[in-house]
């Protein structure tokens, strides 16, 4: 298969985790508030996103506020995002049951996820789950949508996502938050909470936060309905609890006015469980849960002026990832004695860094080099039951390097020419398995054959800038991913061939795009398209088992749409905004050897159209009311029939309200409802997503 924004202004203040073998694991403040974003986002984190954020609008098109986040209630980054034009949030379903982003269509896989500029990557098969990343702690989320800048490195293919921690702005600063969470019927259903301290003076800064976020389960909504031998009953959803908290601490040197010397270190630590599919038979579902999922990162980011022309970035990292999947008997989860039970664990460590040189060859033309250089480690071993037998570790080891160059031109004062290029490159040091070996024989560690994959970028972006009000752009970026372990060695539980061989796939993204400020009103926009080529798809080969696929490079794909948001601020007390996305999708496999089996398949998860509007009225002074609706139309989705059965899921108009009330300076008490008509939609098959809830809090801020 193919493994596949909001300029809204806020005046608020399946499988389980993969395995390549077989038997394996399967598959707030006001906009003008000197405290809010983007002035305390951390500079030295931030990736380059060449679109310009607006005045006073804390997202734009590209970047998403720590106010909007607040304001909105969205704790987690699925969430978020899906404020945003071009972006939107899904369900993987599934044993997995993760929450996933689709950026103009593209995936987790194709679309990289960094902290601070550092990439969040998991060799084995990068299945992240989005509903992990907390945002309370975060000043800033950036989106870059098709044109992401060869500079911040490799596997960019359908764009980025960064997420930009604080930085100080006072001699003393301090935050703390704390958020009840209420069920359909106001019971408890969890908490959120959110602490920082920071500090800055002339020659450094210091800080830390802290945030957590517990869900003992949320409900489901009223309207839904059980069917006969349901595994799901309606209420509270079973095994909806999660647990996630990330501390982060920063200590940073600021010897001029042009140099920052910073060392960072985030931690961060979930645990999960798995709700099951509505429909399916209970016997014929997994029961899994993740005791830990657990990050961390400590790295090292700087900027040093070389005199008055040339500027040194550098970024170094050591990042590690350790999870736990255990798989159990029943629905009970008590008891691993059957030979589907098994605990499956996964160690990881990468260690990388990159420097970028900014030379200002004249005053209207600036190169940028950039080098990156990342070494991922992946270790992994299962306990199987009923025996017990716990396999030796098996060990993957890559490297992946890129070297990049882009020039900016300013051809004349309205007109600006920025072209980039870059090699990607990875090394295959490493492939193990456990099991039996094609040659035969007894169960033992084996090597896959090694395979190295290289890959050449190229990019260019014209933007016209008539005025301080008007801004258009247009674009062409041609970009490749490497495959994942997983994509290449794993078996599927002995359904699936390996293909060492298997090359990156390829978008080539096309856009136009403008921003224009009239008056009171605010509006951008852009029309995308994109070519994806070399997809990687599963089908049978000849001479194949019936039920034996292998991935190949047969797919191609064409994803085109549109985008639009608009914000006006109609007076003092009264703010409106929205934006509205199109995109559509489609694929096809292209001629494969003679006697090569293709199954059917269709595309997932993104609807065809998605829209937020929200309105900010100030009635009375220190009161903010904040109503605001997410609209989506059908998705594609799949039922677990074999073959999968696709068919089209319901819209769904989910209506929001906030309202906040400054007690005093600096000290807010908020209320909200989320899906306030308790409306009952799915966005993948057998997965329904909450109803309506509550929350109550309280924000303090110095």
């Amino acid at each position: 298969m193919l493994f596949v924004t909001t300029t809204l202004a806020c005046a608020l203040p399946a499988q389980a985790q993969t395995k390549a073998q077989t038997g394996g694991r399967a598959e707030d403040a006001s906009a003008s508030d000197p405290d809010s974003a983007p002035d305390q986002a951390f500079k030295l984190g931030q990736i380059t996103v060449t679109a310009s954020r607006p005045k006073d609008v804390p997202i734009g098109e590209n970047t998403l506020s720590s106010d909007a986040i607040y304001t909105f209630s969205r704790n987690t980054l699925d969430d978020a995002v899906n404020l945003m034009p071009g972006v939107s949030s899904s369900n993987s379903g599934g044993s997995r049951n993760e929450r996933l982003i689709f950026v103009r269509g593209f995936d987790r896989f194709q679309v990289p996820l960094s902290l601070d500029g550092i990439r969040v990557y998991l060799p084995a098969d990068n299945r992240l789950d989005y509903g992990r990343f907390l945002t309370p702690d975060i000043a800033e989320v950036q989106v870059a949508k098709g044109y992401a800048s060869v500079l911040d490195g490799p596997g960019a293919m359908g764009g980025a996502v960064n997420l930009v921690t604080r930085k100080p702005t006072k001699a003393l600063e301090a935050e703390v938050r704390s958020t009840l969470n209420l069920g359909h019927d106001a019971e408890y259903t969890g908490y959120n909470v959110f602490a920082l301290l920071g500090t800055k003076h002339d020659l450094w800064y210091a800080q830390g936060s802290y945030t957590r976020n517990f869900q003992d389960h949320w409900d489901l909504s009223s309207k839904y309905k059980p069917t006969a031998n349901s595994a799901e009953d309606g209420g509270a959803r079973d095994f909806s609890r999660t647990e996630d908290w990330r501390a982060n601490v920063k200590l940073g040197i600021t010897p001029n006015s042009t140099d920052e010397y910073s060392i960072s270190y985030t931690r961060q630590e979930g645990s999960k469980n798995a709700p099951l599919h509505v429909t399916d038979p209970v016997s014929q579902q997994r029961n899994w849960s993740w005791p830990y999922w657990n990050l961390e990162s400590i790295y090292f980011l700087s900027t040093t002026a070389l005199g008055d022309r040339a500027t040194l970035k550098t970024r170094v990292y050591r990042n590690s990832f350790d999870n736990l999947l255990r798989s159990f008997d029943n629905r009970s989860q008590t008891t691993q004695t059957l030979g589907r039970a098994f605990n499956s664990y996964y160690a990881d460590t990468a260690w990388g860094g990159s420097a970028q040189l900014d030379l200002d060859l004249v005053a209207a033309d600036r190169l940028s080099l950039a080098a990156h250089y990342r070494r991922d480690k992946h270790v992994e071993w299962q306990q199987s039951f009923p025996s017990g037998f716990t396999e030796p570790h098996q060990t993957d080891v890559e490297k992946t390097y890129s070297v990049a160059a882009e020039n900016r031109l300013v051809l004349s004062p309205s007109f600006t020419f920025i072209a980039g290029a870059s090699y990607d490159w990875r090394d295959l040091e490493r492939a193990e398995d456990y099991g039996t070996p094609a040659s035969g024989g007894a169960s033992r560690i084996f090597s896959y054959p090694l395979h190295n994959s290289s890959a050449i970028n190229g990019q260019g972006q014209l933007v016209w800038s008539p005025d301080a009000n008007t801004s258009v752009h247009a674009s062409v970026s041609s970009r490749a991913r490497f495959p994942t372990i997983f994509e290449r060695f794993s078996t599927q539980f002995g359904t699936a061939a390996s293909n060492p061989g298997l090359k990156p796939e390829r978008a080539t993204n096309y856009e136009i795009g403008a921003m224009r400020q009239i008056g009171v009103v605010h509006a951008e926009g852009a029309v995308f398209y994109s070519h994806i080529s070399d997809a990687i798809v599963s089908v049978r080969p000849a001479g194949f088992p019936a039920n034996t696929t292998q991935r190949q490079n047969l797919g191609s794909a064409d994803y085109y749409g549109a985008e639009l948001s608009l914000t006006a601020h109609l007076s003092r007390s009264l703010e409106l905004g929205g934006n509205y996305t199109y995109i559509h999708r489609s694929f096809t496999i292209g001629t494969p050897a003679a006697g090569t089996t293709v199954s059917a398949f269709q595309l997932t998860d993104v609807p065809t159209h998605k829209g937020f509007a929200y309105a900010s009225w100030a009635p009375v002074d220190k009161l903010h009311i904040v109503p605001s609706v997410d609209v989506a139309s059908d998705r594609t989705t799949s039922t677990t029939a074999s073959p999968p059965v696709y068919y089209r899921t319901g819209h769904y108009l989910v209506a929001n309200l906030t309202a906040a009330y400054a007690l005093r300076q600096g000290v807010e008490v908020s209320v909200g409802v989320r899906n306030l008509f308790d409306d009952n939609y799915t966005l993948t098959d057998g997965f329904p997503e909450p109803g309506r809830s509550f929350s109550v809090s309280l924000r303090a801020k110095y």
